[in-house]
């Protein structure tokens, strides 16, 4: 691309996906603005660990010139997975080489990946504070961004990094999220190997699964020994409020969680009873699969703006990622922005739709009346 022009190019969404294209466009001599609605990076939990596969989201960080701070940072004994019963019996358990960390999909933090990519950023590049409400088209491809604070600028290039309820797709595609079918309950325990130690143990160095008949737990590892749990259930969308439940009740909710996973183990009902954290809703959601959208100049879209699927991927960041390395080299390769979205969606779009049909049936597999045999097998048949 022929900087000289100074093209406008806004990220909306201060995600893994908007600022890695925001880096590397950056160390290439582009500049680009990244609109976040969070009022700073503090502002709130970024949430779990992920684990980062050497093809995309290493391979981001590494043209984002970041791979070896990375390393320094990611825990490779993360990679740890384990399958129990429903009687927390081990059934499968699959212990990483040691220090098998550029091979394999060592695990990072959420909040630590964000803040690698935010401090590799020149000062000023994520404007914090800055809500999209709507983008206005102009002519020529360049769009009008509205803020919910009054303000507005302009760009010659718009990238929804905005996630599952992205604001920038409604200009690209009708399609919405919807619900899964499964709902995750988030919990956690801090100090886990001193306050928590059975259920440390049971957790091991990574993740964690206990799956059966629609329901299930899931333990993983995250720094600081802190362990963040999700309690699975293939459920009704507003099974809480069906029950008459205040999410802020927190005896209330574990013992209509307790009723729900009558007949499981004392050792895994542990993850619902001894938590140290308030319980918080998560149901999960998906874009249609395939989700495309007609090209159109000045947009497009990443991450989960673009394909959002559940968890049971393990795909979401390292494809918002790699997505993000993607729309950066096409940018930086071809004098057209035009031509660059078009090089760039031609990879997105096929990957995208093979990783969401991946995802769709893993969460229909984890979430089946013979979870826990379909479980095995895969772990089985892939570790």
């Amino acid at each position: 691309m022929n900087t000289s022009t100074a093209p406008r190019i806004a990220i909306i969404g201060a995600g893994p996906g908007g600022l890695t294209c925001a880096r590397i466009l950056q160390r290439h001599g582009i500049t680009a603005t990244v609109h976040e609605q969070d009022g700073s990076r503090t502002a709130r939990n970024q949430g779990g660990t992920l684990d980062m596969h050497p093809d995309s989201g290493q391979n981001a960080l590494r043209e984002a010139g970041l791979l070896k701070e990375f390393l320094a940072l990611a825990r490779p004994e993360g990679q740890q997975i384990r399958l129990v019963g429903r009687d927390a019996r081990v059934l499968f358990d699959a212990v990483p080489p040691e220090a098998d960390t550029e091979n394999g999909n060592p695990e990072i933090d959420r909040g630590q990946l964000r803040d690698l990519l935010l401090n590799s950023l020149e000062p000023d590049t994520v404007h914090w504070d800055h809500k999209l409400a709507h983008v206005e088209p102009l002519n020529g491809g360049a769009h009008r961004l509205h803020f919910t604070d009054g303000t507005t600028t302009e760009a010659d290039l718009v990238i929804g990094a905005d996630g599952a309820w992205s604001k920038v797709r409604r200009l690209l595609s009708d399609a919405t999220p919807v619900y899964t079918g499964v709902t995750f309950v988030e919990t956690g325990l801090d100090n886990a190997d001193t306050r928590h130690t059975a259920l440390a143990s049971l957790t091991g160095d990574g993740t964690m699964m206990a799956l059966d008949n629609n329901q299930g737990f899931v333990a993983q590892r995250n720094s600081h020994q802190h362990i963040r749990v999700y309690i699975g259930m293939r459920t009704d969308e507003d099974w809480y409020q069906k029950a008459g439940l205040d999410l802020t009740h927190t005896a209330a909710v574990r013992e209509a969680l307790l009723k729900e996973f009558t007949g499981w183990s004392r050792d895994l009902l542990g993850f619902i009873t001894d938590t140290d954290t308030r319980y918080i809703n998560r149901p999960l959601y998906a874009l249609p699969v395939p989700h495309t959208w007609p090209h159109t100049p000045g947009l497009t879209l990443l991450g989960d703006a673009a394909h959002l699927m559940s968890p049971f991927s393990g795909m979401g960041a390292n494809l918002a990622m790699l997505d993000g390395a993607d729309l950066a080299r096409a940018l930086i390769n071809n004098t057209v922005i035009d031509d660059a979205v078009r090089a760039y969606e031609n990879l997105l779009l096929p990957r995208s739709r093979e990783a969401a049909e991946g995802a769709a049936e893993g969460v229909a597999s984890a979430f089946a009346p013979d979870s826990a045999t379909q479980a095995l097998a895969h772990m089985s048949q892939n570790h």
